[in-house]
C-alpha cells in the first residue's frame, strides 16, 4: 500500500471555476495544488464538486463546469482520475497521485436522475446528498424544519445503491441521517461522513452524534476527521493538538479502523494553526506519531480509506 494520505474532502474545484487564472500546478491561493499534495504525500484527493444552493446556480450547468475543470486542469497536471478498484490498483502499483469526484449537494442535479447517470459517467462516485439547507431530495442539517428526505430523495437512493455511488451525510439532517442508515441496511451498503467531527467534543450541529458514530461502524462506513476550527474546538486559536480528543472519542466508540480525514481545504476561509493546507499533512503525520503507533497512524491516514474504496468502488470503469 503506497498511499501516504487519503483525504475524502476538498473545494478546490470551485476555486478554480471562480477564479480561471489561478494555476493548480502551484498557486498560493489554493489550499489543494499539486505542488502541495505532493509536499504533503497526499496520494488520493477526493475533489468536490460544490454549487451553492441558490437557485440561480444550483443548475446541471454549473455542476459538469466544474467537472470539464478536473479534466483540463487537475487531470491534466498529472493526477489521475480513480473511478474503479482497477484504476486505483494501478495507481497503487504504479505511485503518482490519484483524484476521486464527489458531489456535494444534490441540488444541482435539479431533480432529475438522468443527470445523476451523467455525473456516474463521468466519474463522480460519491454523493452528499445536501448541503446546510434543503433541496428537492432532503433536508440539511441547518434547515430548522428538520425534515428527512422526500419521495424523490428516496428514490435517489435507491439508484446511487444502484449504481454504485457511495453516499455521504456530512450536512445531511439528523432525519436524514435515520432515514438512510434504514435505507442502507435493506441496500447492505455503508454511507460515509467525508467531512464531520464528533459533537460530544465539540457541539457543533455539522459534528456527529455518539449514536451516528457507531451506526456509521456498524455498517462498515468511513468518518473523515475535518480540520474545519468550528468543528474542532468552539472557540479558536485551534491547534493540531485539538484534533486529538476526536480521534481519542471515535476510537472509544469502536472508529479505530473506520477513522479517516476529510479536510475541506479550499472551502475554508480559517484554519487550524499547521494544517493550512495540503502540504502540512506531513506536519499533521509527524505530530500523530508522537502519540500513537505507527500502524495507527498509518490506518487513519490512508489504510482505512483504501480499504472501503477497495471494497465499494466499481469493479471496472465503463466506458463511456
Amino acid at each position: 500500500m503506497k498511499f501516504g494520505v487519503i483525504d475524502f474532502h476538498c473545494d478546490a474545484l470551485g476555486k478554480l471555476q471562480q477564479h480561471p487564472d489561478i494555476c493548480f500546478e502551484e498557486d498560493e491561493r489554493l489550499d489543494v495544488s499539486l505542488h502541495k499534495l505532493k509536499q504533503g504525500s497526499v496520494g488520493l484527493q477526493c475533489f468536490a464538486v460544490f454549487i451553492t444552493d441558490d437557485p440561480e446556480q444550483a443548475r446541471i450547468g454549473r455542476v459538469l463546469e466544474q467537472l470539464s475543470l478536473f479534466r483540463s486542469r487537475v487531470e491534466k497536471a498529472g493526477i489521475a482520475l480513480v473511478a474503479s478498484r482497477q484504476e486505483l490498483a494501478a495507481l497503487n502499483a504504479a505511485g503518482g497521485i490519484g483524484g476521486m469526484l464527489s458531489l456535494e449537494g444534490a441540488h444541482g442535479l435539479e431533480g432529475n436522475l438522468n443527470y445523476l447517470q451523467s455525473c456516474y459517467d463521468l466519474g463522480v462516485r460519491f454523493l452528499g446528498i445536501t448541503w446546510n439547507h434543503a433541496n428537492w431530495a432532503a433536508d440539511g442539517v441547518m434547515e430548522l424544519r428538520g425534515g428527512g428526505f422526500t419521495e424523490r430523495g428516496k428514490e435517489l437512493i435507491r439508484r446511487c445503491h444502484e449504481l454504485g455511488i457511495v453516499l455521504d451525510v456530512s450536512h445531511l439532517s439528523v432525519k436524514g441521517f435515520w432515514e438512510l442508515t434504514e435505507a442502507a441496511e435493506q441496500a447492505g451498503r455503508p454511507f460515509i461522513a467525508s467531512h464531520s467531527n464528533s459533537m460530544a467534543v465539540c457541539s457543533h450541529p455539522r459534528n456527529l452524534s455518539d449514536e451516528q458514530i457507531r451506526t456509521i461502524v456498524r455498517l462498515g462506513g468511513r468518518i473523515g476527521l475535518t480540520f474545519v476550527p468550528p468543528f474542532v474546538k468552539p472557540s479558536g486559536p485551534v491547534k493540531m493538538t485539538d484534533l486529538l480528543p476526536h480521534l481519542e472519542h471515535l476510537c472509544s466508540l469502536g472508529a479505530e479502523n473506520h477513522i479517516m480525514f476529510g479536510s475541506d481545504f479550499d472551502g475554508i476561509e480559517e484554519h487550524i494553526l499547521g494544517l493550512e493546507d495540503a502540504s502540512k499533512y506531513a506536519a499533521w503525520k509527524e505530530l500523530l506519531l508522537k502519540y500513537y503507533s505507527g500502524q495507527l497512524v498509518d490506518k487513519w491516514l490512508s489504510v482505512n480509506a483504501l480499504r472501503f474504496l477497495q471494497t465499494w468502488l466499481p469493479a471496472i470503469k465503463k466506458a463511456l
